[in-house]
């Protein structure tokens, strides 16, 4: 089974979350705090990790420059990030920092482990093999999973790739976000668009020349999101 790095300070809210992973086969390492996390992913008990779960408030280094430093070392693992209950700046903030996922404080068990699942799911090769794609020097390998841009390649967490996987096998068609939720996220409830907007914005950070100016990744006022070029 998948082996989970959880990284909470509250004693009793990890041991507890701990229980649960172990009793549906994860395997689980823990840290107190954003240092003894970024050491632990450094190390050599790193390389098997597969997974974060991220509580946002710790002492010290917070959870968003935890999250910072592991997309900084590593685009392709997936981080989902927890938050109290009503935090939407948070959130935002959060997945603007490349967190792939969050969940809303207090979680209950079955909740917390269905994340994981879709994390994780979304974390392996696409199943849609569709011909490459060659878009105004972006090229996009759906057998491979690489994208390059004019010859130079382009690193996409498992998100973000999957969203530009969907998005671009069907150029011209408008995706709404609910739409873009269930096909990418697994995904239906209410809220959760703030998970495409903000991978969006991280996508066109990395794909467009003028991100305010999308070629290929566009909006659709009041319907959602569609892909180019222009």
């Amino acid at each position: 089974m998948p082996h989970v790095l959880l990284i909470e300070d509250d004693a009793s809210v990890r041991d507890g979350m701990e229980l649960v992973l172990r009793r549906h086969g994860y395997g689980v390492d823990t840290a107190a705090t954003g240092e003894q996390a970024l050491a632990l992913l450094a190390g050599e008990r790193g390389t098997r990790i597969e997974l974060v779960v991220l509580d946002l408030m710790l002492p010290g280094m917070d959870g968003f420059e935890v999250c910072r430093r592991i997309r900084a070392r590593s685009a392709a693992l997936p981080v989902i990030m927890l938050t109290a209950r009503g935090d939407d700046s948070d959130i935002v903030t959060g997945l603007e920092a490349g967190a792939d996922d969050y969940v809303v404080k207090p979680v209950t068990a079955p909740v917390l482990e269905a994340r994981i699942r879709a994390a994780l799911r979304r974390a392996e090769p696409s199943a849609r093999q569709r011909s490459d794609a060659d878009l105004a020097g972006l090229v996009i390998d759906r057998a491979g999973l690489t994208v390059t841009k004019n010859g130079t390649p382009i690193a996409l967490p498992p998100t973000e790739l999957r969203l530009l996987l969907e998005l671009s096998a069907s150029p011209g068609r408008v995706f709404s976000r609910e739409q873009l939720l269930e096909s990418v996220w697994d995904h239906t409830y209410l809220g959760d668009s703030r998970l495409v907007d903000a991978a969006v914005g991280r996508l066109r950070a990395k794909l467009e020349d003028v991100p305010a100016k999308p070629r290929y990744v566009q909006t659709v006022r009041g319907f959602g999101y569609r892909f180019g070029p222009l």
